[in-house]
């Protein structure tokens, strides 16, 4: 897997964005990827240091619907979420823009 393979998307939430204050950064990452991967693809792909990762497997929500009268469910995906902490004093740019700084 490549870098851009394992980084998936960030993000960004009202908790996520708290965690910006202690250098750490959310991401969704891919569900086979290993916490000595993620943290490589940090490194390579937004040149900072990493300290510590932080994984949690996400389970996707179940969901009814109703449609024409008969009643189904579904499910959304399970993902997997990984916690960067950087080091002190720096910070994850995103195309020129922060958008981890409130």
């Amino acid at each position: 897997m490549t870098s851009r393979d394992i980084i998936v998307a960030p993000v960004i939430t009202e908790k996520s964005m708290a965690g910006t204050a202690f250098q750490q950064y959310a991401f969704e990452v891919n569900s086979r990827a290993s916490k000595t991967q993620i943290k490589t693809a940090i490194r390579e792909i937004f040149k900072v240091d990493v300290v510590k990762i932080n994984t949690v497997n996400v389970l996707g929500k179940s969901k009814n619907f109703a449609r024409r009268g008969a009643r189904t469910s579904g499910k959304q995906p399970d993902w997997k979420k990984a916690i960067v902490t950087l080091a002190p004093g720096q910070k994850i740019e995103l195309g020129g823009v922060n958008y981890f700084e409130q």
